[in-house]
């Protein structure tokens, strides 16, 4: 039911999108005039969108905003560090798993039950005496605290990943904006505009013309 739903809402969106006056769903832009000394990639640095780099952050991938951004090395090492950052993770659990610590200390004699990971510690403490035979109450023993070291790598790999994931949507922003504004900024100062007067009595207009040129 809900693919059928996701289904009926594309179309939809298809639909709509089809009837605007953008026309094809692909036509996102009108064509217009570009210099002819502008590259493909100067062109492509003045039409990515903003909202299309944050989009990406749905995505939980790290480095998309930057790979977006045309910055393919930079997401390369954003991904890296991703990676070493669940490395860490994973390590740190691993270590707090087999990390259980010491036994307490205890001046009583001890009672063990079970052996490897179901082992079970009591200390013997006397409570009296039946005959020469003595009685014991049962105290179960617990391990000490590990020393955590597993926990402080989980903690690192966290605190990196979150970090590695800020500097991608922060930074990968920040490099669409300024890519973008430096072309249109670059280009912008070549853009010679002039304006002439048009006049058809003939049809009782008239009006100025504006043009410009490269």
């Amino acid at each position: 039911m809900k693919t059928i739903i996701s289904i009926l809402l594309l179309v939809s969106l298809m639909y709509a999108q089809e009837q605007s006056p953008g026309g094809d769903v692909l036509n996102e832009s009108p064509l217009m005039p570009v210099p002819a000394d502008m590259t493909f990639e100067e062109y492509r640095d003045m039409n990515r969108r903003l909202t299309v780099g944050l989009a990406l952050t749905a995505v939980p991938i790290p480095g998309l905003i930057h790979d977006y951004a045309g910055e393919k090395k930079k997401a390369k090492r954003i991904r890296r560090v991703a990676l070493g950052s669940v490395g860490l993770i994973v390590a740190g659990a691993f270590m707090a798993g087999d990390d259980k610590g010491e036994w307490q200390d205890t001046d009583y004699n001890i009672y063990v039950e079970g052996e490897g990971d179901s082992e079970l510690r009591y200390e013997m403490i006397p409570i009296g005496m039946i005959g020469n035979d003595v009685t014991y109450d049962l105290k179960p023993l617990h391990r000490k605290q590990g020393s955590g070291g597993g926990g402080l790598l989980i903690v690192l790999g966290v605190g990196l990943l979150v970090a590695d994931i800020i500097y991608d949507v922060y930074h990968g922003v920040k490099i669409i904006e300024e890519k973008r504004d430096a072309v249109r900024f670059k280009y912008g100062k070549q853009l010679n505009f002039s304006y002439a007067p048009e006049m058809n009595l003939k049809n009782n207009y008239a009006g100025v013309k504006m043009t410009y040129n490269f």
